[in-house]
């Protein structure tokens, strides 16, 4: 079976909800599991190999950060989610690597989904991979399909037990994630909005056919930030909407920042959008404005040719009795005529500015 064919729907056909089958692309370094346990005196980082026991990951007054790095190992998460009380439904979520982003709120947790970009600068694209989150009481828990995150700057920041985040709860973290995340989006606007400028400038200055799948590239990338950024906003309002015993009142303006975040986000990208859009007809203007330069040249040339090539076919008809053909100064003034004629024109293009 292909590649293309296990990422695909077809594997979960028939099946009953809550089968968990993996739909994405395994991860090659297979599946790691690190633990964050940190409170406002102590901070441990570890390593395990198992999904272990609650008891055994989360201590009282502590908050717990679970970071689940690939999801192929299915009876692995069946075991995190009996351990921890996660639906099946959500399980099947976490695995299903094309989920859309969104929000469910259960009665012991709270799941939140959403695709962390980053910008690929040697292949000139966006790398998209899925998160989950799942927040339950003093314990947040990451799904990734790979390692390797942008996360790397929350982990030192706990360490380092800078902000406030060493003093809050489970929530104020569930919330830290995503921020940084969405964050992370503005980087890749950035770097997007310089290729954007360079391909402008190609369009104005070097129009060339190859400029064109460039610009349709760029368009897919925006397309892929829109759909991860566009329901990011609805499931954001949600979480401010919905009243869950999870999320403290404190956290709450922290997630109206969010939501200001993803508002900006999406008026970039749609910004990008109709700048690449408008690119495509400055290239095709400026293959126009060329194309009409050189038939001009070449338009004036013919012109020019057109007496000169009248004279010189009068004479090429070699009659005997044509006038001029015994003077001995006949060639060289038929010549001088061809001159002047050329010259006149010219002087005469460039005062109508045609030239």
């Amino acid at each position: 079976m292909s590649q293309k064919r296990n990422n695909s729907y077809a594997k979960k056909v028939a099946l009953p909800p809550g089968s968990l089958i993996h739909l994405g692309k395994a991860s090659e370094t297979g599946v790691q599991l690190s633990v964050i346990t940190y409170d406002a005196d102590r901070f441990e980082r570890r390593t395990v190999t198992t999904s272990a026991e609650p008891s055994a990951l989360v201590r009282p007054g502590s908050v717990t950060w679970l970071d689940v790095n690939g999801l192929q190992d299915t009876g692995l998460l069946e075991a995190i989610g009996g351990a921890y009380g996660i639906h099946s439904l959500t399980l099947e979520d976490i695995l299903n690597t094309h989920q859309r982003t969104k929000a469910d709120f259960f009665d012991g947790y709270v799941y939140f989904v959403l695709k962390m970009i980053r910008y690929d600068a040697e292949h000139k694209k966006l790398d998209v991979e899925q998160v989950s989150l799942v927040l339950l009481r003093d314990m947040v828990i990451t799904f990734q399909e790979r390692p390797g995150d942008v996360l790397e700057p929350l982990r030192q920041r706990i360490e380092k037990s800078k902000g406030k985040i060493r003093h809050e709860g489970a929530d104020f973290l569930f919330y830290s994630i995503i921020d940084i995340i969405i964050d992370n989006y503005f980087l890749c606007l950035e770097d997007v909005g310089e290729e954007i400028e360079q391909l402008e400038e190609r369009a104005l200055q070097h129009p060339e056919p190859g400029l064109v799948p460039l610009l349709q590239g760029v368009k897919r990338e925006l397309l892929s930030l829109r759909r991860a950024v566009w329901p990011l906003r609805e499931e954001i309002t949600l979480l401010l909407r919905e009243e869950h015993p999870l999320i403290k009142a404190a956290t709450t303006p922290y997630l109206r920042d969010l939501y200001d975040h993803t508002i900006a986000i999406m008026d970039t990208v749609e910004s990008f959008r109709d700048t690449t859009s408008g690119l495509l007809d400055v290239y095709l203007s400026s293959l126009s404005n060329r194309m009409n330069e050189v038939m001009k040249v070449l338009t004036i040339i013919a012109t020019i040719f057109i007496p000169l090539s009248f004279i010189t076919g009068i004479y090429g008809m070699n009659f005997v009795n044509m006038p001029e053909l015994q003077l001995p100064w006949a060639y060289p003034v038929i010549l001088g005529i061809c001159m002047a004629v050329a010259v006149a024109m010219l002087i005469y293009f460039r005062r109508k500015h045609w030239l």
